[in-house]
C-alpha cells in the first residue's frame, strides 16, 4: 500500500478538472449535507484559529473555515487540485494559503510549519484516500499547539470494507464522484489501525460521530476528534 502514493497521484491529477467542475464553489450535496455539519461540530472553529487543511481539494472546507473566522493553509498533493484552489477561492487567498504537498512525506510535511503553530487540523474524506496515514498522523501532532485538535472525517471502516475482509487491510479501486475518468485507490484499514496510528504519534480521542446515508441503521461516515494533549 505505501509504494502506491504515485499510482495515486495520478488518477487524481486526471480527475482534479471534473471533481473541480462538480464540486463547483459550495461542494456537492454529499459533502454539505453528511460530512461537514459534524465535521464543522466537532472542530468548533472560532475567530483567531489558525487551522491546517489536509487533502484539501479544490479548497470547499478552506472556503468555509475562513467564513467561520480563522485562517488556514490548505494542501493538497495533487498540483491540479491546487490550482483549481487558488483559482476558486481568490477572494480569501488574504487568509487562506494554498501549496503542495505530500501528506505521506514526513519531510514535506514538516515544511508546513509556519511562525504561529497551528490550533487546530482538519481532513475531510481522505484518510482512505492515502496509502501511508502514519507520517500524517505523527507530522499533524507536530504541527499542532498544545492540546490542539485534528478533526478527520473518512468512510466508516467497519460498514465500507471490500471483499468481505474488514480486519485485513488492502487497495480497491472506486470512484469518489460517479463519471469521473478514472477510477482511484481507495485504502481499506480496520479502525484499529487508524486509531492505533493516532495513539502512536501521541494522540488520544475525545469525540466521533458516526453518520448514516441511504440505511438509517447503517452509518457510512465516522468523524473522529483527536487531542494533543
Amino acid at each position: 500500500m505505501n509504494n502506491t502514493t504515485d499510482e495515486s497521484l495520478l488518477a487524481w491529477e486526471a480527475n482534479a478538472d471534473y471533481w473541480d467542475e462538480k464540486m463547483g464553489d459550495n461542494s456537492n450535496a454529499f459533502h454539505r449535507e453528511l460530512v461537514r455539519p459534524y465535521t464543522e461540530k466537532l472542530l468548533e472553529i472560532k475567530s483567531g484559529d489558525f487551522v491546517l487543511d489536509i487533502a484539501c481539494g479544490t479548497g470547499n472546507f478552506t472556503q468555509r473555515i475562513v467564513e467561520l473566522g480563522a485562517r488556514a493553509v490548505a494542501f493538497d498533493y495533487s498540483p491540479k487540485m491546487i490550482a483549481h484552489a487558488k483559482r476558486r477561492r481568490s477572494h480569501i487567498l488574504h487568509n487562506a494559503e494554498f501549496v503542495v504537498c505530500d501528506a505521506t512525506d514526513s519531510a514535506q510535511l514538516s515544511q508546513l510549519k509556519r511562525k504561529n503553530c497551528f490550533t487546530k487540523a482538519v481532513s475531510n474524506m481522505a484518510v482512505m484516500d492515502i496509502a501511508d496515514i502514519n507520517p500524517l498522523f505523527f507530522g499533524v501532532y507536530e504541527l499542532l499547539c498544545r492540546n490542539g485538535i485534528f478533526v478527520f472525517t473518512t468512510h466508516h471502516p467497519c460498514f465500507t470494507y471490500p471483499h468481505g475482509q474488514y480486519l485485513s487491510s488492502c487497495i480497491h479501486k472506486d470512484t469518489a464522484i460517479a463519471g469521473q475518468p478514472v477510477l482511484q485507490n481507495y485504502y481499506h484499514r480496520s479502525l484499529q489501525e487508524i486509531l492505533g496510528s493516532a495513539f502512536a504519534a501521541g494522540f488520544v480521542m475525545d469525540a466521533l460521530h458516526e453518520t448514516a446515508d441511504d440505511d438509517p441503521e447503517i452509518p457510512r461516515i465516522i468523524t473522529i476528534r483527536l487531542r494533543k494533549c
